[in-house]
């Protein structure tokens, strides 16, 4: 393989998306269009470059193809930062991710964003973005990809917020900037924790440190390793943190499908699948347990949701556990296959959504109608025969992340359950894990379909706006068919395999698991053998629960010889909680944000009426009173008193000689006259 591209092109794939924010942001309303054209052409030839790294992978073919660059930042002697890039096959894969949908919502914003306020700034934010996200991505060391984190999470805060004149739209921002502060804290003292014990931050010394087990090891080590997971659980939306997610959906649907579909969120997981080596086996329990625990938590919360892009924020949250879960479970090359399926299945959905609430706006627009919520599926219905490709296209990714053969989806979710189970296997006491994944997956299969069924088939809830619905324009249904199409099995298995139930490919060939660099762990190979002997077993449980949340589906809102309303009186309070996403939100109001409030209003008392009122205050009164004491001191007493009082004493004094020297020598005559009789009369006596 030719090393100069392999490090030019990354480095072009890192920058031209910084410089399309530059000239967008300082330039953008003088350029035509506003420089959308300059984003666009930045960020698809930012994805050719990217395709042409995957194609060199796909000639090579050469599992262990790894190549580096880096320059001295920062050399104190004692203390030394070099920043640089690391490029092997599981950086290209995600280049390759981050190029394609970056540029699919480039391409989709120029119809859905056309006309918007603050056109410019749009696209200049998604420049920044994916700058941002590859240099996450590019890292080959802990400070780098902190400050590209941060810089996403900033890039982040700005989309989420585009439309900040809304409240709903500003809160959100502020909701998923402070939220993922808090998992980023826990990353910074990960990494603080590794760099004083090993001296390095750069993966490679860290990994070759661990694995000796001198620098760091034990609980310090399952410390930093959960330390640096809860970044991931911030930036990934896991469970306690994943309350911003859903939020965040009030930014511009591509956002979503960029940020909160195929690169922010998937963050986590790829640090998680990059830093797997440090993970002890303890950490590595504690991530399976919070991957698992968000699984069925966002599922069950998507089945009663009634905002399109809600069911589809609670899924991916979901499907952000399974990827976790695998990591947990130590199939960390499953969790990133699922990475690669799900952005772009999941992407597409996003896109589909985007679709037709653009159609709903345009059809509520017509009518007049200014109050009908344009993203609730209850004002849908029948929308199959006026939009098919965006009903066939999100069909397609439906089947795929419903865990259908034929799907990738189906490949990658095998994958994560097979390892799941073999876990279990080898660890009954953790029988827990697989019976949520499982559970998860077929809550999965029923949400999507319902999700379908209730926005395209049946009869149109809203007859009215039905006649103005119509299919999206050119710019939004290529990205849809293209990513539709990505979500076939094919495109994963080639070039050896064309079994639609076998993950055997490219991508098993290429991204292999390594080792773990912590002393006694399970190896890559043993692990392997016990996902291999537990695949069949979960392949057919997948089918079944795939299978049974379809049909229940079907029952209920395509056939609807189950009334979902009944059913959900019966439920009762187990309706209510996930109608109400489990009032996490209510909780954390009431349990952490006004106890927080209202200790810092005491905190605030304490400060202003008590420390600055009798302390500061009163110690800067008793200064001016000393002030005024000594002033007066230093005017009436040393002023007056001294030093003016010992120049009136020269004044008379001046004013007495002055008429003695009068210049007549008479007087002077006289003077000494008198003078010497007094001297005589004094020693006469």
């Amino acid at each position: 393989m030719i090393e100069s591209p392999m490090i030019t092109f990354p480095l072009l794939i890192l920058f031209l998306p910084l410089i399309s924010f530059v000239i967008l942001i300082f330039f953008g309303k003088k350029l035509p269009r506003q420089g959308d054209w300059v984003a666009v052409g930045s960020i698809v030839t930012t994805f050719i470059l990217a395709v042409y790294l995957f194609v060199q992978m796909l000639t090579s073919y050469d599992a262990n193809f790894s190549h580096g660059a880096s320059l001295s930042w920062i050399d104190m002697g004692a203390f030394k930062i070099d920043l640089g890039i690391l490029v092997d096959n599981l950086t290209i894969v995600m280049l390759l991710i981050v190029t394609l949908v970056s540029s699919c919502t480039h391409i989709f914003s120029l119809e859905y964003m056309k006309g918007d306020v603050r056109y410019n700034r749009y696209y200049a934010y998604l420049g920044l973005f994916t700058f941002s996200m590859n240099g996450i991505v590019l890292a080959d060391n802990l400070i780098s990809m902190y400050m590209s984190w941060e810089l996403v999470g900033v890039s982040s805060y700005l989309l989420i917020g585009h439309w900040f004149e809304k409240d709903s739209a500003a809160n959100a921002s502020k909701k998923a900037f402070l939220t993922n502060r808090v998992g980023d804290i826990g990353f910074f003292i990960g990494i603080m924790l590794l760099y004083s014990a090993v001296g390095a931050f750069t993966f490679a010394p860290i990994f070759d440190s661990i694995s000796g087990g001198e620098a760091i090891a034990g609980m310090t080590l399952t410390l930093a390793g959960l330390g640096i997971f809860m970044g991931a659980v911030g930036k990934s939306s896991q469970f306690p943190l994943h309350i911003w997610l859903p939020d965040a959906m009030e930014g511009p649907t591509p956002v979503s499908a960029l940020m909160h579909a195929a690169t922010m969120v998937a963050a986590g997981v790829y640090m998680c699948v990059r830093l797997f080596p440090i993970f002890t086996a303890d950490a590595l329990t504690v991530i399976a347990y919070i991957g698992a625990i968000t699984a069925i938590l966002a599922a069950l919360t998507a089945i009663t949701q009634n905002d399109i892009k809600k069911v589809l924020a609670y899924s991916t949250v979901s499907q952000l556990g399974f990827m976790v879960l695998a990591v947990g479970t130590g199939v960390y090359t499953a969790a990133f296959f699922h990475l690669l399926t799900h952005a772009m299945f999941k992407a597409n959905l996003f896109y589909c959504s985007g679709s037709v609430i653009h159609s709903m706006h345009h059809a509520l627009h017509e009518a007049h109608d200014h109050d009908t919520d344009p993203q609730d599926m209850r004002n849908m219905g029948g929308f199959r025969e006026k939009m098919p490709i965006t009903y066939y296209s999100m069909l397609i990714s439906t089947l795929a992340i419903a865990g259908v053969p034929l799907f990738s989806g189906f490949l990658s979710k095998d994958a994560i359950l097979a390892g799941t189970l073999a876990f279990a296997q080898q660890n009954p006491v953790h029988f827990l894990l697989p019976l949520l994944g499982f559970s998860a997956a077929a809550i999965t299969a029923f949400y999507m379909f319902r999700l379908i069924f209730m926005t395209f088939h049946g009869k149109p809830n809203m007859k009215n706006i039905f006649k103005d619905i119509h299919e999206s324009p050119k710019e939004m249904t290529g990205p849809i068919v293209l990513l539709g199409a990505l979500s076939f099995f094919i495109f994963y298995t080639l070039p050896s395999n064309f079994n639609p139930i076998k993950d055997k490919g490219w991508f098993k060939d290429l991204i292999v698991p390594r080792n773990s660099a912590v002393p006694g762990s399970l190896t890559a190979n043993e692990i392997a053998e016990y996902a291999h002997y537990a695949h069949y077993l979960a392949m057919g449980l997948s089918l079944f629960v795939a299978a049974a949340g379809i049909l229940l589906a079907v029952l209920m809102y395509q056939r609807q010889s189950i009334s979902s309303e009944k059913l959900s009186n019966k439920f009762g309070f187990l309706y209510h909680w996930s109608y109400n996403k489990f009032y996490f939100d209510e909780n954390y109001n009431r349990y952490l944000y006004q106890p927080f409030l209202r200790l810092a209003n005491s905190i605030s008392w304490l400060d202003w009426e008590f420390y600055d009122k009798y302390f500061i205050n009163g110690f800067g009164k008793l200064t001016k009173s000393f002030s005024k004491i000594s002033g007066k001191f230093d005017y009436d007493g040393i002023d007056q008193g001294l030093v003016d009082g010992f120049g009136r004493v020269s004044s008379v004094s001046g004013n007495f000689l002055r008429n003695i020297q009068t210049g007549r020598l008479q007087n002077y005559l006289l003077f000494v006259v008198a003078g010497i009789l007094v001297i005589i009369i004094a020693q006469a006596f």
